[in-house]
Formats: structure tokens, sequence, C-alpha cells
């Protein structure tokens, strides 16, 4: 019987142990998943000792950055992306870094496409950001990123005007903001500028309406919570530890 599970903080809401349970029940496996609700990301390696039977790990908010650095290598795509979401335990023990939130995202933004332009802002500048920059950076499209900390590659949300709201099409929520328990809280940008030209896309999915996708609905915008995502980037970390 083989251990998988998932690291990370405040997981109470996460979707990662529905999802595997409910497969591995289905698929009439013995395997089970666990949740590792760590404050430190150091305490990864007590995990593994603890765990000998691990053979997978899923890597969630606040850590996949700076999990990076205990890892034994990362592939390509996570090395470009600068973010790792899922881990493969070798039978040797070494852990292997991969991203899968960049497949998860662009599979589910192929299926709401097309929308009006090329044009996108991104909002957030954590991991699951950077794998949605790297989709957006293979798909050609002109995006900004927001931040609440000014710097030479972001704007701020106080420099959202109405005419970088008019040319950007594509908004996608990166940060926790409206995540259960919170669920009255969102993006600080100005919603009186969305259009039914605007495609709202929240990387959160639990709950399914946000109070980001509520505001963008109630202006005409198409929408889509992160639920599609969750579920693709899912299936890829299983090729990838059964392989």
């Amino acid at each position: 019987m083989a251990k998988y599970g998932l690291i990370g903080r405040n997981l109470g809401f996460s979707f990662s142990k529905t999802f595997f349970t409910t497969k591995f029940e289905q698929e009439k496996r013995k395997d089970s998943y666990h949740n590792f609700d760590i404050e430190d990301i150091n305490m990864l390696s007590k995990i593994l000792e603890k765990q000998k039977d691990i053979k997978g790990l899923n890597v969630t908010t606040p850590y996949k950055v700076t999990v990076i650095p205990l890892l034994d290598r990362i592939d390509k795509e996570a090395q470009k992306i600068g973010a790792v979401n899922t881990i493969k335990v070798l039978k040797d023990g070494r852990l292997v870094g991969y991203n899968t939130d960049h497949y998860g995202f662009a599979r589910s933004l192929a299926d709401v496409l097309p929308i009006e332009e090329k044009t996108a802002l991104i909002l957030g500048t954590g991991g699951a950001s950077m794998a949605v920059r790297y989709v957006l950076d293979a798909m050609d499209f002109e995006y900004l990123i927001v931040s609440r900390n000014k710097s030479e590659d972001t704007v701020t949300y106080g420099e959202l005007s109405p005419e970088i709201m008019e040319k950007h099409f594509l908004i996608v929520n990166c940060t926790p903001l409206g995540t259960f328990p919170n669920i009255e809280e969102c993006p600080d940008i100005p919603y009186q500028h969305i259009t039914e030209k605007h495609m709202c896309f929240d990387l959160v999915y639990n709950p399914r309406e946000t109070e980001f996708i509520k505001r963008g609905f109630a202006k005409g915008a198409r929408v889509s919570n992160g639920l599609k995502m969750l579920e693709y980037q899912a299936k890829k970390a299983w090729i990838i530890w059964k392989s």
C-alpha cells in the first residue's frame, strides 16, 4: 500500500485529499492520501522519515517556491516556472519536483477560450501566478502582473486605471483571496470597469462562486473557477507518480 499526500498550510479546504481518496475507492486501490499541515517547509524531512511508504506529494500554498531547495532535482518545466507543486519520491529516496499547475491551467483555459484579445491581468505573484505566466507566455499573451507591492515587473492595484482594465480582457486571480472561510474577500480591482468582453478566471475553487466571480458575473463577464484546473493538475500528478 502506497501513501500520498499534500503539504501546505491551512488545509481544511483541500481538494486533493477528497479527489485522491475517491479515486482510490473507485479503483479499489489500498493506497491512502493524507494532509500534512505544516508551519515550516523544513518539516518535510521529518514527514518522510516517519512516513516511509510515501510515493508522492502535492505542494500547495505557501511552499511551492520554498520547497525547491529541499529537492534533489526538478524537471525542466518546473525550473523554468520557478515553482513546484508535485513531488515524486524515487525508490532510493531522492525527491524530484514537477509543476502540474501549468498543465491544469492551460487545459482549463482552453475550455473557455477564445477571449476578445490575448491580453491579461495576473493578480498575485506566488507559485500559482508563476505557472499562469508560463502558460500565457507560451500562448503569446500580453499581460500585466498586479501586486500589492510596486516593483519593476508589477503594477499595484491602485494603478489599475480604466484604460488598463479596458485593454486587458482575461483577469486571473492567483491570490487566495475569497477562499473559504474568508468568502467575503476579493482582489481590490475596479470591478466597475469590467464588461461582457472580459473573462474572470479564479484559481480559487472553494467556494465555487467566489466574490471575485460574483462581481465579474454581475458586470456581464464570463467566469470560471479553479476546480477544473485542480482536476487536470491532479490527474497529471498521478501520471507522474505512477510513471
